[in-house]
Formats: C-alpha cells, sequence, structure tokens
C-alpha cells in the first residue's frame, strides 16, 4: 500500500493506493463540524422521541440536523434527558448523523472527543511509513476524485463492462461480460464476474457508499454457493457485512452500514468549486518554484471564502476577484 495526504487551507484529503488502485480516499474540510465526524464521542440531548420508530432525535449543540439515535431496549428516556453518545455514521443528504447511546451524562451538552481526523486516519494505516505530501499528493488527490465520479468502469482484459449507480433506495451494479476472441465464453464469465464482484467493493469503499447493493452478474446458470464464497472473499474488508442467497436470475445481493458521508455528496457542496480552484493554485506553486506570483481569478462573490485560504500559501499567492460569476482561472502574476 501507499499512502498520501494532500493538505491545504480549507481542506485536507488522504488517498490510499492498493495494487495500483486507489484503494479509499477521505475528504476533511474545515467547515465540518467536528460534532458529526465518525468517532466522536457527545453530549446530547434528546429533542425528540418518535415511539412508532423506536427513535430519538438528539441534540449536539452544533444546531440542525439533529442526531438519530434507535432506542436502547431497556432504557427510559425522556425528552430533555442528556446522554453521551458517538457518532455510528454521518451525516448524508439531509440525515443527521446515526448515533450510539454510550450512557447518561450530566455534562453540558456539546463535544466531548472529536473523531479521528483524516490525518490521523491515514497516519494510523500507514504506521512507520511517511504518507507522501505535496505535488505528487495533489496529482494522487486529483485521480481519486476522477474515480469517485466515474459510474463507467471497462477493462478490455478481461472483458469486463461495469455499471454502478446509487439511488435514494439501493445501489445497483451491473456485471457485463464482452466475449474475448479465442475464450470460452462459460470461462470468461466466471472471470469477469470474480474480477466485476471486487471492483464493485472497491468502487464502493472508494465513494463511501453503503446500504442495500444489488450486483447484477453476467451470465445465469452459475453456482450460487461458489459466486457467493467469491463475493464474501471481495467484500472481506468491511465491517458488518450481511449476505443475501445468490437468485437464480444472477443477482447478489448485501448490505452493508453507512458511515462515512458519501464522496459524490462532498465533492457537489457548494464550496468544492472554490477549494478545487485553491488546490490548482497550490499545484501551480508547488510545481513551479521559479514564477514570482500566481494569481487566482474569481468572481466577487467567492472572495470573502477564498481571501483568507489564499493568504496562507504563502506570498506568491495572490487573489484577484474581479473575475466572472462562478468562473476560476489560474495565471502566472
Amino acid at each position: 500500500m501507499r499512502f498520501f495526504l494532500d493538505e491545504m487551507p480549507g481542506e485536507t484529503r488522504g488517498i490510499v493506493v492498493w495494487d495500483d488502485k486507489i484503494h479509499s480516499l477521505y475528504i476533511e474540510r474545515d467547515s465540518d463540524r467536528p460534532e458529526h465526524r465518525l468517532g466522536s464521542r457527545v453530549v446530547g440531548r434528546i429533542a425528540r422521541i418518535e415511539p412508532g420508530i423506536r427513535a430519538a432525535f438528539v441534540d449536539l449543540g452544533c444546531g440542525e440536523p439533529f442526531g438519530f439515535m434507535p432506542l436502547p431496549k431497556n432504557q427510559h428516556l425522556t425528552e430533555g434527558s442528556r446522554l453521551l453518545v458517538e457518532v455510528t455514521a454521518e451525516p448524508r443528504e439531509s440525515k443527521g448523523p446515526v448515533l450510539k447511546a454510550l450512557g447518561d451524562s450530566d455534562g453540558d451538552v456539546g463535544l466531548v472527543i472529536a473523531g479521528p481526523s483524516v490525518r490521523q486516519i491515514i497516519q494510523h494505516m500507514a504506521g512507520k511509513e511517511l504518507p507522501v505530501t505535496g505535488h505528487e499528493a495533489i496529482e494522487m488527490s486529483l485521480q481519486a476524485e476522477d474515480d469517485v465520479l466515474q459510474t463507467h468502469v471497462v477493462n478490455p482484459e478481461v472483458g469486463l463492462d461495469l455499471s454502478v449507480q446509487r439511488t435514494r433506495a439501493l445501489i445497483a451494479a451491473d456485471i457485463d461480460y464482452a466475449p474475448l476472441p479465442g475464450k470460452d465464453s462459460r470461462k470468461g464469465r466466471e472471470q469477469v464476474n470474480r474480477y466485476g464482484l471486487n471492483e464493485v467493493a472497491r468502487q464502493l469503499r472508494l465513494r463511501h457508499w453503503a446500504g442495500t447493493v444489488v450486483i447484477d452478474l453476467a451470465g445465469v446458470g452459475f453456482s450460487g454457493d461458489a459466486v457467493l464464497g467469491t463475493a464474501k472473499s471481495a467484500f472481506a474488508g468491511f465491517d458488518q457485512v450481511s449476505f443475501g442467497p445468490v437468485s437464480r436470475f444472477g443477482l447478489v445481493q448485501l448490505s452493508l452500514p453507512w458511515r462515512y458521508r458519501p464522496l459524490d455528496e462532498r465533492l457537489a457542496a457548494g464550496e468544492a468549486k472554490p477549494l478545487s480552484a485553491l488546490r490548482a493554485l497550490r499545484r501551480a506553486l508547488l510545481a513551479d518554484t521559479a514564477t514570482p506570483f500566481y494569481d487566482l481569478v474569481c468572481g466577487p462573490a467567492d472572495s470573502d471564502f477564498l481571501t483568507p485560504l489564499v493568504g496562507q500559501l504563502g506570498p506568491r499567492a495572490r487573489l484577484r476577484p474581479d473575475g466572472a460569476p462562478g468562473q476560476y482561472i489560474i495565471r502566472e502574476g
């Protein structure tokens, strides 16, 4: 494995590469609420109890959306009660974080211990190995972003044509086989299904996607036990995976618990574009150390957000807020 740490004002990215493929991408922004970070421990106040779904909405002291907590069995809670909770899943879409109750508390509502930062996650995984930083880390970060945004994967060497898409209800993956000249079609489908299942697992891990997953295999008439064994091997690195039987139509069904906020949501957030422009500015500064200045030209509306961040890149970085709204240009000063 190789580990990369792309740190800049406003955002930190951690990248894990395994067998020359992007294995994981973690993104953390200065605007993130630490109370919502996976693993954070917070004293919360029960704002509302919903008996019909045996759950409570918990005020974590940082505003809405409130945390969602399944009601512990054999524990009587009332609105206004305070308790220590842990974040087991970060917010996604319009939903707040998912919480687990750790016990009663009489402390003030708010953060007790923040969950691991991206830097801490990468350093823990890397052990004694130092993560790669600087220009090379930026390049790997951009490559990882491209991988996240791709929903179609093609590998001509094994005949794989894979599509992975997420809806509100589930994640659907379609493994298709493009027959290779001179290769037995049955063995080809077995190989492409094996490769495809591993690729689906990589895609879900990379994007931080979870929930109900339905995978449509290439072909029919194969051994369900053999396919299920391959699927379990592909998803062996995931926690708390539940598998259903392989259907006679060639569908593998499984369930994964949500943990991190999906990366497609992060990359579509309002601050994503100005931060991408800032990364491009930093990339230019690191790649060319001889040019006295580099300017980031943006629209006036982005000035308040970008001015302090550009200032942290050093005296060679300058902001020019006289560009067109929504457009970003990097140019030599």
